[in-house]
């Protein structure tokens, strides 16, 4: 049984392997990340948001983050919208995908029905050159060494790694939108967070 100093001591390694990760997603951001902001700050209709397994939850987190920044997003699966779903789609749309590989197969088949209905499609994936990729009017390239995640499969380090990226992107649409705590308070009325806008008295 191992005692607590040598479960400590893996647990801070993940921690300081992990930030490693996102110092070096940092150093990597390209131009295609930048025009995936301009995509989403084009978009006049809903952002639809999803992705497959882990990045399934990752997506949801990128469209409640994407709320709270001004920009109207909401979570759609892509297996759901392969069941009638899709029909949420217009071509005001903007529809994210995260999809480690850009292979999942309903996630490419929502895409090609998304674009089918005018909407745009930004992809966040490790490959460019993937069908998703293909498919995607901007791509926001994550991707992490190879032997981030334990077996090279489970989702710790890339799930992290694109939570960050999208954390990356909102904060810099909050910034260009000009969005104001007065904007974020009117949606953020319950919890610690209205506690503190009822008594920091940010909306008058």
């Amino acid at each position: 049984m191992p005692d607590d100093g040598s479960r400590l001591e893996r647990m801070r390694a993940t921690l300081l392997r992990e930030s490693s990760i996102l110092a070096g997603l940092a150093e990597n951001l390209d131009a295609a990340s930048a025009q995936a902001v301009d995509v989403l700050l084009e978009t006049r209709g809903h952002v639809l948001v999803g992705g497959a397994g882990t990045s399934n939850a990752i997506a949801m987190r990128l469209a409640h983050l994407l709320c709270c920044c001004g920009v109207p997003a909401v979570f759609l699966h892509p297996s759901d919208s392969l069941h009638g779903s899709s029909g949420a789609v217009t071509g005001g749309h903007t529809v994210v995908l995260i999809s480690k590989g850009g292979k999942t197969a309903d996630v490419n088949r929502f895409a090609r029905i998304a674009r089918e209905r005018g909407a745009r499609i930004v992809a966040f994936t490790e490959d460019p050159s993937s069908e998703l990729g293909q498919l995607a009017d901007a791509v926001v390239t994550v991707k992490i060494p190879a032997d981030s995640d334990p077996f090279g499969m489970v989702a710790t380090s890339s799930s992290l790694a694109n939570g960050a990226v999208a954390d990356a992107i909102c904060e810099t649409i909050l910034h260009e939108k000009e969005y104001s705590r007065e904007s974020f308070a009117r949606t953020h009325p319950g919890g610690a967070v209205g506690d503190r806008i009822e008594r920091e008295g940010i909306l008058k």
